[in-house]
């Protein structure tokens, strides 16, 4: 078994009129990238996996002034492969001056006996907006979640916004009822930009507080966001969760988020 390397990339330019055009788009199977709008990318796996021993690695800049947004057409599924060594995927994004974007793949469901590693360092500029929503699932139906660590890392102007780790298959975290109790999904949205750096009417004055439902909560970040994670038994429960902790973190910000707002 020979594991597999692949680097994609997309990179957005500003055109005329104010438009976004996709100067770079740049497949390397299984990572092939697909233009399905004016501004809008999906990504297309062409091959299993990722297994034990791939290295994915996924660039994503957005010029200054332009839009984009990120989606996938199903799930990823991450398989064993190579005895002792993780799999391994690398989202790195830029997100330029007044530009925006909107990062919302289908699920990541660890297969029984995988081990996996997904890290995301996302780079914002000072007025950038940023949609990110990540799910993950316990493994397929009725088997024993393989292994994951999930590390987000996002920065504003070069300032810490949000560190954030999940460990995923491992005893002392599954097996405790104080961490995901006996949730089989995860999922968090990161919601960034100038839009969350204040509240607006009717909630200008107001601090802002955490939002808690069942199963969810929209938490304030110290800087220009919102973070709102929740468990759910199953994939669709998990996306119900999410839709109604980011409508809970959108209620006090101003009308119209410059940043597309995937449908459920």
């Amino acid at each position: 078994m020979t594991a597999v390397t692949a680097r994609a990339l997309i990179r957005t330019e500003a055109a005329a009129g104010g438009r976004t055009r996709l100067e770079t788009l740049r497949s390397d199977p299984p990572l092939t990238l697909r233009q399905t709008g004016p501004h809008r990318v999906h990504i297309v796996s062409t091959a299993a996996g990722p297994l034990r021993g791939d290295h994915l690695d996924l660039a994503v800049d957005v010029a200054p002034g332009t839009s984009l947004e990120v989606r996938s057409v199903a799930a990823t599924l991450v398989l064993p492969g190579l005895p002792d060594t993780p799999s391994v995927m690398v989202v790195r994004a830029r997100v330029g001056a007044g530009a925006s974007l909107c990062f919302s793949p289908e699920p990541t469901v660890l297969a029984a006996g995988c081990a996996h590693r997904l890290v995301v360092r996302l780079s914002l500029a000072e007025d950038a907006t940023v949609f990110w929503r990540e799910e993950i699932v316990f493994g397929r139906h009725g088997e024993r979640p393989g292994r994951g660590h999930a590390r987000f890392d996002a920065t504003v102007a070069g300032r810490p916004l949000l560190r954030h780790d999940l460990v995923i298959g491992e005893e002392e975290v599954t097996g405790s009822p104080a961490v995901y109790g006996d949730a089989r999904c995860v999922g968090s949205t990161l919601l960034a930009g100038p839009a969350w750096a204040r509240a607006a009417p009717p909630c200008a004055g107001r601090e802002r507080r955490a939002v808690l439902g069942d199963g969810w909560a929209a938490l304030p970040l110290t800087g220009p966001g919102v973070q709102v994670c929740a468990l759910g038994a199953d994939a669709v429960q998990l996306r119900e969760r999410l839709l109604r902790g980011e409508d809970a973190a959108t209620a006090c910000a101003p009308p119209g988020p410059p940043a597309a707002t995937p449908a459920a």
